[in-house]
């Protein structure tokens, strides 16, 4: 299949530009694979779809402020986003103008936060490596911004409320540069109520790098590769992932990124390993799914390689018809909008 198999038309006034008022009050379109059929529905229905037994696998990454704002030694604003710290402990960041950054230059940050460019990448990417006059990620709690996707728009005072919305309840494990999307639906409430149908709830941690949101640079997806990113499962989790599987329960899985680090944990061994390891794993159509039985995800954008995983679980025709249906609904869409539940 090529890219282009994934566009659909998005008016720009269904991109949702904030939070819902409630973290549990968007709508969710419920996609039913045996049937090819969908229905509209509330997040807060999600109980209903639940079975006991069934396993809830959640992705605690916790987002820093990996959007730094600063100076070049002769004044020029320049922007920095912060997608990889490297073995040697150099990061890799988007620059913005990266044409102003050649090896050797500086930018200034804050009075405690500088960084050096030691060469230019590909993509608008620049390698640095940071001096802190002070803890390196306590400095940039003080001085960075929340990541948003670019098509929120934004001016700094309100990036503070952005903080805890762009967050999730249960994010533990710092290092992610973008949300896992589908979580931020998610409050103590709705696990309690998940809970009660006899649910259980298992946590792996998946680091969201540049890799989930970069762009499809492939015509014919044979040839697209995500880019790897790491993830880790504990020893108890992965215990009670294999159990489920082993007693045939269903495994749910919420988010993308929790799709992709489960099922290149199992695709090896036929089991899910504990550890650390890096999901190097691309899902186009005609992959067979071993882990996952059902997933939770937003609606992403066209064209990307979010929309042909969950494309390549749900299938491809109901899925972009299920897309077309959200937009004359007029669901709220991409990281702040509403989500999709395939069973």
């Amino acid at each position: 299949m090529r890219i282009s198999d994934f566009d659909y038309e998005l008016p720009a006034n269904l991109i949702a530009q904030t939070a819902s008022e409630k973290r549990d009050g968007s709508r969710m379109l419920v996609v039913d694979r045996s049937s090819s059929r969908f229905a509209d529905h509330s997040f807060t229905d999600l109980p209903s779809f639940a079975r006991r037994g069934d396993l809830i696998v959640l992705n605690n990454t916790r987002v820093f402020p990996a959007r730094l704002i600063g100076r070049s030694e002769t004044g020029a604003r320049i922007e920095a986003f912060l997608v990889n710290e490297t073995a040697d402990g150099t990061w890799d960041v988007l620059a913005r103008p990266a044409k102003r950054l050649h090896a050797g230059k500086r930018v200034i940050f804050d009075e405690a936060l500088s960084a050096e460019v030691i060469e230019k990448l590909s993509d608008g990417k620049v390698r640095v490596r940071f001096e802190s006059d002070g803890d390196f990620f306590e400095i940039l709690n003080r001085i960075g911004l929340t990541p948003l996707p670019p098509y929120i728009r934004r001016d700094r005072a309100a990036l503070d409320t952005d903080r805890e919305r762009y967050q999730t309840v249960y994010a533990k494990e710092r290092g992610a540069i973008a949300a896992p999307t589908a979580g931020l639906h998610f409050t103590p409430e709705m696990f309690e109520r998940l809970a009660a149908v006899g649910a259980e709830i298992a946590e792996i941690t998946l680091h969201v790098g540049y890799g989930t949101f970069e762009p499809v640079r492939a015509d014919d997806l044979a040839d697209h590769r995500v880019s790897p990113e790491s993830y880790h499962i504990s020893d108890q989790n992965a215990e009670t992932l294999n159990l489920a599987r082993t007693e045939g329960r269903r495994i749910i899985a919420i988010g993308t990124t929790t799709t992709r680090a489960l099922e290149h944990s199992i695709r090896k061994a036929e089991h899910f390993e504990a550890g650390n390891g890096i999901a190097d794993l691309t899902i186009t159509p005609g992959y067979k799914f071993r882990a996952v039985d059902a997933l939770l995800t937003n609606f992403h954008l066209p064209q990307s390689s979010l929309l042909v995983l969950i494309s390549s679980f749900g299938g491809h025709e109901i899925t972009m018809r299920a897309y077309r249906h959200a937009v004359t609904a007029e669901y709220r869409f991409y990281s702040y909008g509403d989500c999709m539940l395939i069973l």
